[in-house]
C-alpha cells in the first residue's frame, strides 16, 4: 500500500524505517512538526522523523496547523492509508477521510487505558507491571477508535520511561507491517474499545516532577524513573535543584528525605522504605552516577533533601 506517515519524535523513527524497508508497502510522504529551537542556544533543529525521511529520500511536509494547511497536499498524494505515531496534532474528519483505509495510529499503551498525551510515562509513574503497543483506527475522538491489534510487554522493575520509549518504538516497528498486510487483505477484525474503562492522561509538566519523599519508596522510585527522559524528577538541596534520573526501591529507615547512606552508594529515606539513586545531577552541573557524585563529598549521612 501507499502510505503517508505522520510522526515527529524519536519514538516514531523505528516504525517509519520498518515500513519504508518492508518491500510490501511504500511510504510516499512523511508529515512531521515544523523545525523548532532546541537547547539553551535555541538552535533550530529538525524533528528526528524528518531527518530519517530525508535520509530515505521521502518527501516531507511540515505544517503549523495540518487541519488548515495540509488538506489539499494530502489529497493530491493519492495514498491508500495514513499512519500516525506520536505526530502531535489533532486531525480533522476531512483529513481522516482522505485515504481509502483511513488512518491508523501506533499508540504506546494498552487501550483503553492511558489515552492522551503521556501514556508511556504514566504507566511507569503509576507502577504498572505491563504495557504495550495498540494499533488502532483513528477517529475524531482522542485515542477512542477501534483496536486493530495489541502487543503486550512487561515493564521492568527499574525501567525508566526512556528505556520503555525505546522498547515500545521497536515493538511497534516489529508489528506495524503485519497489521498493514491484514488491512490490505481484509483479514483484520476491528474491536470496539470499552469506553467505560478509559483512562485519560494529560501532558506532563515540570512541576509534576517534584519528589515527595513522604510517600513510600516504590511510589518515589516510580516517579523518578517515570520522569526520565523529561522533565526529570527533582528535589531541593539548599534551595537548588538536585535531579534524579534513575532509582530503585531498597530497605532503609529514616526521616523522609534524609540521606541514610552516602558511601559508594546514595540511599535516601522515604515515608516507608528508601530509594537508591543511580544517576543524578546538580543544578548547573552534569549528570553522573552516584559514586562519582559522592566522591566529591557533596552529600553526607544526615543531610535532609527537599528544603
Amino acid at each position: 500500500m501507499k502510505v503517508i506517515y505522520l510522526g515527529t519524535p524519536e519514538f516514531a523513527v523505528a516504525p517509519l524505517r520498518a515500513i519504508a524497508n518492508s518491500g510490501n508497502h511504500q511510504v510516499v510522504a512523511v508529515v512531521t512538526q515544523p523545525d523548532r529551537p532546541v537547547g539553551r542556544k535555541n538552535i533550530i533543529t529538525p524533528p528526528p522523523v524528518k531527518v530519517v525521511a530525508n535520509e530515505l529520500g521521502i518527501p516531507v511536509f511540515q505544517y503549523e496547523k495540518i487541519r488548515t494547511e495540509g488538506v489539499s497536499d494530502l489529497k493530491s498524494i493519492g495514498a491508500d492509508i495514513m499512519i500516525t505515531c506520536a505526530y502531535g496534532q489533532i486531525l480533522s474528519r476531512e483529513i481522516i477521510d482522505i485515504c481509502k483505509f483511513g488512518i491508523i495510529n501506533i499508540h504506546g499503551s494498552l487501550l483503553p487505558k492511558y489515552r492522551g498525551a503521556s501514556p508511556i510515562q504514566s504507566a511507569v509513574i503509576n507502577g504498572e507491571e505491563t504495557t504495550g503497543v495498540t494499533i488502532m483506527q483513528t477517529e475524531e475522538g482522542l485515542d477512542s477508535g477501534d483496536i486493530l491489534a495489541v502487543f503486550e510487554t512487561p515493564i521492568g522493575e527499574e525501567e525508566t520511561s526512556a528505556d520503555l520509549f525505546a522498547r515500545l518504538s521497536l515493538l511497534g516497528a516489529k508489528n506495524i507491517c503485519s497489521v498493514l498486510d491484514s488491512i490490505e487483505n481484509g483479514s483484520v477484525t476491528p474491536k470496539k474499545q470499552d469506553h467505560s474503562k478509559a483512562t485519560m492522561v494529560k501532558t506532563i509538566k515540570k512541576e509534576d516532577a517534584l519528589i515527595d519523599f513522604s510517600k513510600d519508596a516504590k511510589t518515589v522510585k516510580n516517579l523518578i524513573n517515570g520522569m526520565n527522559p523529561w522533565p526529570i524528577a527533582y528535589t531541593l538541596k539548599n534551595g537548588k535543584k538536585l535531579k534524579f534520573y534513575r532509582a530503585r526501591a531498597v530497605e532503609g529507615q529514616g526521616k523522609a528525605g534524609e540521606v541514610i547512606v552516602a558511601d559508594k552508594k546514595l540511599v535516601i529515606a522515604c515515608g516507608k522504605g528508601a530509594i537508591e539513586i543511580g544517576i543524578l545531577q546538580e543544578e548547573g552541573g552534569k549528570a553522573m552516577d552516584a559514586l562519582s557524585y559522592l566522591n566529591g563529598r557533596k552529600l553526607k549521612v544526615g543531610d535532609l533533601l527537599g528544603e
